[in-house]
């Protein structure tokens, strides 16, 4: 029989009322996410109450390109010889010295920041900084003041005095302000911070000693570095701490620690030029002594007074190649100054370049050698000779003196040649001159070394002096345009995103709780289950009752009373072509037991019996009968008339008292063989006599999975009523169902889906239908929201 319209399947799926029905699945739970909710905002509200604050200060400084003191101002000296090109500094080197720990744990020392103090406040320990009660200064006496732990409570037990405890809370006795205190690495000298109105009051502060190296590891950490452009040498420095006084005096004291450094770096190499060039000029100053008396004794032994007169007319041709003579004497001296300098230098040497003469490129040579030796030396600073970046420069430098000292003899054959071709022309001129008086060409002989000394000795001075000056004013590598500063507000932790992460959270966690019970869960929950797996014709769904051995009376208002009449109304639809005169015959079966078929059986006779119609509740569960739990039955029943020949089956009917219209066939003993029993031929005509007595007859089967019983007896039913309890019947079971409506082993079948749980917002909901009433009657009591809830787990 081909059920009607109101019976029909949906041929097409709304895909909005899926996506509203998940909607729903949510919003029903309301109260668990406020809950949700609640808790994460209160947890947020204990971590932000507990969490130690941390501040960020920040300070802004230009990292300057070019060297201007130290290395680029000695050789900038000596630019006018052509000897020296600019020396550029790269920026990112330098930001790594910044962050180096070096520096850094020379900031840390400075600061004496490897000791800490705490206060114990109501709820945590809070560091101070500048506003601790006293000031305590600090003088180690082993080297393990900076390598060991250890921890110290001071207390305040007068205006004058104060105890020191240990670790261990032992005292260490008491001891005045301004006094001298031995500890076990270092002595302590504790003074008062309080003001004087201040002097009285009583505290308690805690002491820490920690490891330079792992304080100076955390900062290095924590410094953070970046450049403000992509182009531009403008860079800040960033610190995170939960006290912004010690981040904005490390970050300062970093700052002036580097530009001490970089200085004494640059002053380096200006004080080994300035040592040579002593040590040349008191060589030099000797040699022009001896020169000048050599001249004044020649004068003095040849009682001559003008000899250039005499000569002067003669003396004026040659005057040009003298002072070329002259020139290339001094580089000749130079050069064999730097050579002799060049057999005895070592690694760490620096080569002097104010000197040089401008033959050649061994002025590029001795400043890129210069500037190798200054990188060995900030390389030993923080590592050690074997360190591989050493050993590599060590090899440059060795290869740099090696080109040196050929660039500088090839710089004096080159010098050596030029005066010899000038001597040679000299010489030419020399003999126009053949009359000049033998004293005249003696003297100015003298005359010449002399001018010679002179020229480089007063060379050498000025060099001297412009060393001098630029030591004095030598610039750092790096400008502060802000000064180190930090917001009031803290950075973390951040009060609007932990509450509103902790919103979210509180959202999330029901969702997820929601969404992955839902994926694990494997039950029908909705009609809009059974729909998406099965074919059948869906007949109603039944709401979850208070109570499971509910009987529907005629005051009966429940939402599950108020289902089961929509029920017995759609199955009028699926009962209509049974021949008049002859009772509508209903099976009930289900996939598995305790799916609440008989609940719904017994429910369905007497709301049936209600409409005055005369109704048979046979309960033909064989195995296991469980009409009884509902309605008070005899023993004896279907199965003993079956077994026996002698008695009518109305000996086994009885009338239900509390309902007119309904008659109860009991199931009977459990027999041993129910298959051969219900295969007995007495069934179908059991069958034929009491459809002509009835007007309806409702039949209480075995579970189809389970047995085959309910299939022997199919032929005699002219609906079967399927019944499904939701959170219950695996998705997986549905096949069961689909395959006997496909088969057609069960005629005229229909789905009743039992013990749903009943919404106001569901997609198929029953909330205006179920449970409307006139204001009479027993009504449905409610079921707690928390047990609903559990029921749903």
């Amino acid at each position: 029989m081909e059920p009607t319209s109101p019976l029909s399947k949906e041929s097409v799926s709304d895909e909005s009322l899926n996506l509203r029905e998940q909607i729903d699945k949510y919003l029903v739970q309301w109260k668990w996410f406020l809950v949700s909710v609640l808790v994460c905002l209160v947890l947020a509200g204990i971590y932000l109450r507990y969490t130690i604050p941390l501040y960020r200060a920040s300070t802004i400084v230009l990292v300057k390109d070019e060297r201007k003191g130290g290395v680029q101002s000695e050789l900038s000296a000596f630019e006018d010889m052509g000897l020296v090109k600019g020396v550029k500094s790269n920026v990112d080197n330098e930001l790594e010295v910044i962050k180096s720990y070096t520096v850094i744990e020379n900031a840390i020392k400075r600061l004496n920041l490897n000791v800490t103090y705490f206060t114990e406040g109501r709820v945590k320990a809070v560091e101070v900084y500048k506003d601790k009660p006293v000031v305590c200064e600090f003088f180690p006496t082993s080297e393990l003041y900076y390598k060991k732990r250890a921890s110290y409570v001071l207390k305040s037990v007068s205006p004058d005095q104060f105890e020191l405890f240990d670790a261990t809370e032992k005292s260490l006795g008491k001891y005045g302000y301004d006094k001298v205190v031995q500890l076990k690495y270092c002595k302590m000298i504790v003074r008062k911070a309080f003001a004087k109105k201040q002097a009285d009051q009583s505290f308690e502060i805690n002491i820490r000693f920690n490891k330079l190296k792992d304080v100076a590891y955390r900062y290095k950490g924590a410094l953070q570095i970046a450049a403000m452009g992509k182009n531009t040498s403008v860079v800040e420095l960033a610190l995170v701490d939960p006290v912004k006084e010690k981040a904005i005096d490390l970050l300062n004291t970093i700052v002036q620690i580097y530009n001490e450094d970089a200085i004494a770096d640059k002053n380096f190499i200006s004080q080994n030029t300035e040592k040579f060039i002593e040590e040349r000029l008191k060589l030099i100053s000797d040699e022009l002594g001896d020169v000048e008396k050599q001249g004044a004794s020649y004068k003095q032994s040849n009682r001559v007074t003008d000899i250039v007169s005499e000569g002067e007319l003669y003396l004026q041709n040659s005057a040009f190649f003298e002072k070329a003579l002259v020139e290339v004497e001094t580089q000749i001296r130079i050069v064999l100054s730097l050579i002799d300098y060049m057999q005895n230098i070592n690694k760490g040497d620096l080569v002097p370049v104010n000197i040089m003469p401008t033959e050649g490129n061994t002025g590029s040579l001795i400043n890129e050698h210069n500037t190798l030796v200054l990188e060995r030396s900030r390389l030993i600073k923080t590592g050690t000779l074997k360190n591989p970046s050493v050993v590599n420069l060590d090899k440059r430098i060795e290869e740099m003196k090696e080109n040196i000292k050929t660039s500088l003899n090839t710089a004096l054959s080159t010098l050596n040649i030029k005066k010899s071709d000038l001597q040679r022309q000299n010489n030419l001129n020399t003999g126009k001159i053949s009359q000049i008086p033998r004293q005249e060409r003696e003297f100015r002989i003298i005359g010449r070394q002399q001018q010679i000394k002179e020229a480089l000795y007063l060379y050498l001075m000025q060099k001297r002096e412009e060393i001098a000056i630029s030591l004095a004013v030598t610039p750092a590598n790096t400008k502060v345009i802000d000064v180190a500063m930090a917001a009031e507000s803290p950075v973390s932790p951040n009060r609007n995103i932990i509450f509103l992460a902790a919103l979210a959270l509180g959202l999330l966690i029901p969702i997820l709780v929601i969404y992955i019970r839902d994926m694990l869960d494997t039950k029908i929950k909705s009609r809009h289950d059974v729909d998406s797996k099965v074919t059948i014709p869906f007949l109603g769904d039944i709401p979850s009752s208070v109570t499971s051995d509910e009987i529907i009376n005629t005051n009966s208002r429940s939402s599950s009373a108020e289902a089961i009449r929509i029920v017995r109304t759609n199955l009028e639809f699926m009962l209509g072509g049974v021949t008049e005169g002859r009772a509508k015959t209903v099976f009930v079966t289900s996939t598995l037991p305790k799916e609440g078929k008989t609940f719904f059986a017994v429910n369905l006779a007497t709301t049936i019996a209600l409409s005055d119609k005369k109704v048979l509740l046979i309960g033909l569960d064989v195995r296991n009968p469980k009409i009884d739990k509902y309605i008070k039955l005899p023993p004896k029943g279907l199965t003993n008339y079956l077994s026996q020949k002698e008695k009518s089956i109305h000996d086994y009917i009885i009338k239900e008292p509390n309902y007119e219209n309904l008659y109860v066939l009991p199931s009977g003993v459990v027999p041993p063989n129910p298959v051969e029993l219900l295969m007995n031929k007495k069934v179908d005509v059991l069958f034929d006599q009491l459809k002509g007595e009835f007007d309806y007859i409702i039949v209480d089967t075995a579970p189809v999975s389970v047995v085959t019983d309910t299939l022997l007896i199919a032929k005699n039913a002219d609906a079967f009523i399927y019944v499904m309890r939701a959170n219950y019947l695996d998705k997986r079971l549905l096949k069961v169902a689909e395959t006997l409506y496909r088969e057609n082993k069960l005629p005229n079948m229909a789905i009743v889906l039992n013990d749903t749980i009943w919404k106001k917002s569901s997609a198929y909901g029953y909330g205006y239908g179920y449970g409307y009433g006139y204001g009479y009657g027993v009504e449905e009591e409610k079921e707690h929201w928390l047990r609903k809830f559990v029921k749903k787990k």
